[in-house]
């Protein structure tokens, strides 16, 4: 009997082209060791982590799926691999097994290179329908909201 899986590969932002193949590589040499055959091997993208990781507040994320014959050390083998051999390049990996009833269909997230970064901050604040922050109620100088002690005028403030 085949068994499905998937992995999914966590790695450094500065991954570098040659170092995402050689990823690719070295699981289609372990997988194809085992005699089972590679589905996918997709670059995901560079998103934004939750919490830090190996002093990372990014990563570039890698999704692969794999077929094996039951009964082989496989999976033990890729996970050797990524914390032996590729441990400099993948921060983290998880490695799950497919219903193999089940539709090899995902949804996934928008990465960092996919959305288009606007750094305008009028569009930011029409887009969330903050427009009012947009227009000042008047234009002055802000030296003007202190005396000349120093200390800042509120009761100016609390007139508005």
């Amino acid at each position: 009997m085949v068994h499905r899986y998937e992995a999914l590969i966590l790695a450094s932002p500065e991954i570098t082209k040659d170092e995402a193949g050689l990823i690719e590589t070295e699981i289609s040499r372990l997988v194809q060791a085992a005699k089972g055959g590679v589905i996918s091997f997709e670059r995901w993208g560079k998103y934004k982590l939750s919490y830090i990781v190996k002093k990372n507040e990014y990563g570039v994320y890698f999704l692969t799926r794999f077929e094996a014959p039951a009964g082989t050390d496989l999976v033990e083998s890729i996970k050797t691999l990524f914390r032996v051999k590729l441990h400099e390049s993948v921060m983290r990996h998880v490695i799950c097994a497919l219903d193999p009833k089940q539709p090899l269909t995902y949804q996934r997230p928008k990465s960092l290179e996919e959305v288009p970064a606007s750094h305008d901050v009028g569009a930011f604040l029409k887009e969330n329908r903050m427009e009012g922050l947009l227009s000042p109620s008047r234009s002055r100088n802000r030296d003007e909201d202190f005396d000349k002690d120093g200390k800042q005028d509120l009761d100016e403030e609390l007139e508005d």
